[in-house]
């Protein structure tokens, strides 16, 4: 489980079909074999931790199943992702709650600058613009973000200049296409109310 609050900023280095090398800023001496940690909202199970520089480089097995329904099929050495290690029971919960199973790929649509920030409208599949409300979660490419204005399949996101700063977020484009995870809370919701009726 994570919180959606982004805790560095890593980098694909290899890439041979589904094993994927990343490296981190991680101290690698307090990554478990085995940990999980959030890579652009897909949780990814970390293996062959080792220490490089400051920080840490491990490999990562993916499935047919997650490249097919995630960007990490698009994934190439450069690539810079979004990284957040798994909540530990104590943490702050300074976000929403994250599972870190992306449910689909959002497309950004339009960027605009608004005073420091800047304003992203995103298109969702349309299969999970329902679970999608204002002021309602997501995470996208695992950033726990408050949504502005939905209208249809898009909807409207702020990101502030800390954000573009410490994320993937400050080089992101008209056409990308990021990690959506919808808010847990709305799916369940959702859910009874499809059994009620």
């Amino acid at each position: 489980m994570f919180t959606g609050l982004v805790s560095d900023v890593g980098e694909v280095v290899a890439r041979e079909g589904g094993r994927f090398t990343i490296r981190s800023g991680y101290n690698a001496d307090t990554i478990a074999l085995g940990a999980s940690i959030a890579h652009d909202g897909c949780c990814l199970t970390a293996l062959e931790m080792r220490t490089s520089g400051d920080g840490s480089i491990y490999e990562l097995d993916v499935s047919n199943e997650t490249l097919g329904k995630t960007t990490l099929g698009d994934w190439k050495p450069g690539r810079r992702v979004n990284l957040e290690r798994s909540l530990k029971a104590g943490d702050e919960l300074g976000g929403h709650i994250v599972m870190g199973h992306v449910d689909g790929v959002a497309v950004i649509r339009d960027i605009r600058t608004d005073g420091e920030s800047r304003r992203f409208t995103f298109e969702a599949p349309a299969e999970l613009a329902r679970y999608i409300a204002s002021k309602g979660s997501v995470a996208l490419d695992g950033t726990s973000l408050t949504v502005n204005e939905v209208d249809g399949a898009r909807f409207g996101i702020n990101l502030i200049p800390h954000t573009l700063s410490v994320t993937t977020w400050g080089r992101k484009s008209i056409g990308d296409r990021v990690n959506l995870e919808i808010d847990p809370l709305a799916r369940y919701v959702a859910r009874l109310l499809e059994m009620r009726g």
